[in-house]
């Protein structure tokens, strides 16, 4: 028990969304990022003023060009090293075309098995999880593999 000259201060979380993009063939939309070369799905922090949904769209649009609508949130996220709590939706393409921005060397749509292959155990789950059906997934992981329920 802190305390009364040591006030308890709330821990601080950023929130991420991020979209599972299902095409037509089942493929799934990843990015290479730019900054450390990993491929991961498209996504980035929620704006204040936006909801998820719109934050995922903007999102999903400004790395990849792929306009997209939103279906279903598929899981939540924790890395509990960092504080980050990733909210990640499927999604179908609605337009646009395929391009890189500065956020991404590369974009590309991937089978389950080269998401398997490219990816880390932390950003493959997300896509696997969100072609599985049932989701809402919760899980915690620490920047690099899952952290198991306790």
């Amino acid at each position: 028990m802190p305390s009364p000259a040591s006030p308890v201060v709330p821990a601080k979380h950023s929130v991420s969304v991020a979209g599972a993009v299902v095409g037509e063939d089942g493929r799934l939309l990843a990015i290479r990022r730019a900054d450390n070369g990993t491929w991961e799905l498209p996504g980035g922090v929620l704006e204040l003023q936006e909801t998820p949904q719109e934050g995922v769209r903007r999102e999903v649009l400004e790395e990849t060009g792929i306009e997209v609508d939103v279906s279903e949130l598929t899981g939540i996220y924790k890395n509990m090293t960092r504080g980050v709590v990733a909210l990640v939706f499927r999604c179908h393409p609605s337009g646009g075309a395929e391009r890189t921005s500065a956020e991404s060397t590369a974009v590309d749509w991937l089978t389950p098995e080269e998401i398997r292959e490219r990816m880390s155990e932390v950003y493959a789950v997300r896509l696997l999880d969100a072609l599985d059906g049932h989701g809402p997934h919760v899980r915690s992981h620490d920047g690099k593999q899952l952290i198991q329920a306790r």
